[in-house]
């Protein structure tokens, strides 16, 4: 079943002892989102951005932030970043390192920001496929888009990228992003963001 929902090349993969395929249909690390709480303030990406006053509240009590650390950054101008970020165990999510070294399945990120026009760039993401050691970086991703300011304000706009034929030794993948808040008398106006994903697919 898993063989034929995954295409894999070659038709089939070999599973290292320990690793059976009653376990592998019951975490389904490949096709689904790796992150924790990709949608922690249950923002719909269907409609525009509902609209929001400045706000005195933490981050951590507007929504389920389970799983992401979360930090700030302070910028000139009275504007500021909201910075969350998660590190995914690959081989705590169920694939293994035959699968990651000789395989090298794509490894899709994917997020949505709000076109908050607090500034000319109101959002960063970083990416880094990590070693074991979790300091080694293997391949990387930045992008900090401008956007063009066109049609209502509170649109969403979509970032991915896919790393592909990256090389042997991944197991982890740190992900962060970045949104921009500007500090107001009554609190802080923030930039959303949503949908962030973390997935890994065998190429057809």
């Amino acid at each position: 079943l898993l063989l034929e929902e995954w295409g894999p090349p070659g038709g089939s993969l070999e599973l290292p002892a320990g690793l059976t395929w009653t376990l592998l249909l019951l975490r389904r690390p490949l096709y689904r989102n790796l992150l924790r709480s990709p949608n922690p303030e249950g923002i719909n990406i269907y409609q525009p951005a509902p609209p929001t006053g400045p706000t005195q509240q933490p981050l951590e009590a507007l929504g389920n932030f389970h799983g992401w650390y979360i930090g700030s950054e302070k910028l000139q101008h009275n504007l500021s970043w909201t910075v969350k970020q998660q590190c995914v165990n690959l081989l705590a999510e169920g694939l293994w390192e035959e699968l990651l070294d000789d395989e090298q399945p794509d490894v899709t990120v994917m997020d949505w920001f709000e076109d908050s026009r607090l500034d000319d760039c109101v959002y960063e993401l970083h990416v880094w496929l990590l070693a074991a050691d979790r300091r080694t970086v293997i391949a990387q991703h930045h992008v900090a888009p401008r956007t063009l300011g066109r049609g209502p304000p509170g649109n969403w706009i979509q970032v991915s990228h896919v790393f592909r034929q990256y090389g042997p030794g991944v197991r982890f993948v740190h992900f962060l992003h970045k949104t921009k808040n500007r500090i107001e008398p009554r609190g802080l106006r923030r930039t959303r963001v949503t949908d962030s994903s973390v997935s890994v697919q065998l190429r057809e």
